[in-house]
């Protein structure tokens, strides 16, 4: 059947099909990470991104195609993870934009049209420094290479199939325009995520609906509190679509398990908004039975959405941070509030709104130490209007460490962030981690479960011995005129193994002085700052 126009229904389903299809195969888009490093997050970011933005969508009752793109923007915003993921979401404030300016109820193929080529061009104005070979190019030429073919299509699903079919020519030339890519031999990841939404958008316009795997992400825990169970006898049994119902209410949980027996729908989920169930499914007919239970007990503190009433504070920092023992460091050296997740788990943009309700002060700096958080960081600030908020550019733990050393609550903000800065372009960064492929990067010959000493964000070494990696790791950041090393060690160090390379430090320089930190992290042996 031809689809002539989208309307609030099909617009809904496109993109949660989109949503799901990245989610069920986030996991291989996450492999796509050009350093072999065990914490690549690009398909990661990007569905924890949309669906966000869907989740909130379904949840609106608005039969306005604009309010419903309005939500979906303003949740994917909310949720943004990562560069990717931030730039995802502005592909969907992009959406939103043009239906807004379109001002209709349905959209024809010139309407969708317009609509994807809004998307690309808000999300390149997100972007201070446009890099072609990633997932901007991808959805930039997919949409104008669209743009020269739109007479010729019959129907929107025509139009979207030569969309997806320009999208993945794209992808496959990602390796051509960036250099590093071809290296890896790989291609964009972010693309990738992207062309994977849009083949769950065209099996929606084609009638195949898609629900979610029961993989998870690597981050997400399993935080579910409550189990649903019930049986429900359904109004309509012979025009009853299983995955009508089963597709929406997969994304608000897991272990979902659904049987379908005549005019009986049996559904078993885990999920925390057991009432959203409840009254999803009720449209669909009236309960036989019904059981919640609590798996769950959370003791969590009632500080979301009802904040102080104190009066705020000068100043407070927000610091993003992986590892107890790095985390407690921070907060010593005078950081108000740690934000979990950094190379491991990349915080949204909701995660830097919520800290900056917190710690409530007039002015807020945040170190986000991770070159994938900026962005969402940066984010925060069009949505805390009262506070004055300045973002650092620090992309490693060492920076942020060497930014610390220097802040002075008793001087105006931007002195802050002038004086931060200029001690975050004095500190050498380095990190020791494990490869989780074969490739070769720079002309470093890399092999799986190397040990890889990472110089300032360039893979310098790699080799079987983690001792030996990190020495001439040391070796190239300790330079004549530096006067300390600070080592974060992480899980599975040993005393002796610490002891070893605090040594090797003063082989290489004799009066450096060596600062050792129990920094508690996962996948990085040692993190180091050389100031």
């Amino acid at each position: 059947m031809a689809i002539l126009g989208i309307d609030v229904p099909l617009l809904k389903k496109m993109v949660m099909n989109g949503a799901i299809n990245l989610k069920n195969h986030h996991q291989e888009v996450d492999e796509l990470n050009v350093f072999p490093v065990p914490d690549g997050d690009t398909g990661t970011n990007m569905q924890m991104t949309v669906m966000s933005g869907v989740r909130e969508m379904e949840n609106c009752q608005s039969t306005s195609i604009i309010e419903v793109a309005k939500i979906l923007s303003r949740g994917c915003l909310m949720g943004a993870r990562g560069n990717s993921g931030v730039i995802l979401s502005q592909f969907f404030r992009g959406l939103y934009v043009a239906i807004k300016e379109i001002n209709k109820d349905v959209l024809d193929k010139y309407d969708f049209l317009k609509v994807l080529i809004s998307g690309y061009k808000v999300a390149y104005k997100a972007v201070m420094e446009p890099v072609e070979g990633t997932i901007l190019t991808v959805v930039r030429e997919s949409a104008c290479n669209t743009e020269t073919k739109i007479d010729s299509f019959n129907d929107i699903t025509e139009l979207l199939e030569y969309y997806l079919e320009q999208a993945k020519i794209s992808l496959a030339n990602t390796p051509n325009l960036l250099p590093v890519l071809k290296e890896a031999g790989v291609v964009d990841s972010g693309g990738t995520g992207f062309v994977k939404i849009v083949e769950g958008m065209l099996l929606a316009l084609q009638g195949k609906i898609i629900t979610t795997e029961d993989a998870k992400t690597k981050e997400e825990k399993p935080t579910f509190a409550y189990c649903v169970e019930f049986i429900l006898e359904l109004n309509k049994p012979e025009s009853f679509v299983e995955s009508d119902l089963k597709s929406p209410l997969s994304i608000l949980g897991d272990n979902l398990i659904t049987t379908l027996d005549e005019n009986t729908f049996k559904l078993h989920i885990h999920t925390n908004k057991p009432g959203r169930i409840v009254d999803y499914a009720q449209r669909y007919g009236e309960f036989v039975s019904i059981k919640i239970e609590n798996i769950k007990i959370k003791h969590t503190e009632l500080e979301g959405g009802v904040y102080s009433k104190k009066p705020k504070k000068k100043y407070a920092l927000v610091a993003v941070c992986f590892g107890d023992g790095i985390s407690q460091t921070f907060k010593d050296l005078g950081v108000d509030y740690v934000i979990e997740g950094g190379q491991t788990m990349n915080p949204s943009t909701n995660d830097f709104v919520d800290a900056i309700n917190k710690v409530n002060a007039n002015n807020v700096i945040i170190i986000p130490n991770n070159s994938n958080v900026i962005m969402a960081a940066e984010q925060s600030i069009s949505l805390c209007k009262d506070t004055n908020i300045r973002v650092l550019k620090t992309k490693t733990i060492a920076q942020g460490y060497a930014s610390l050393m220097v802040y002075d609550q008793n001087v105006d903000i931007d002195e802050n962030v002038k004086e931060m800065t200029k001690a975050i372009t004095n500190v050498g960064s380095g990190e020791v981690t494990y490869s989780i492929r074969d490739t070769e990067i720079n002309g470093v010959k890399i092999s799986v479960d190397d040990y890889m000493g990472i110089a300032n964000g360039q893979i310098i070494v790699s080799c079987k011995d983690m001792a030996e990696a990190t020495k001439e790791l040391l070796k190239n950041l300790i330079k004549e005129d530096s006067e300390i090393v600070t080592i974060f060690y992480g899980e599975g160090v040993t005393k002796a193994e610490v002891d070893e390379i605090a040594n090797y430090c003063n082989e290489v320089s004799p009066d450096i002085d060596v600062e050792i930190i129990d920094g508690k992290q996962d996948i990085y042996s040692y993190i180091i700052a050389v100031e």
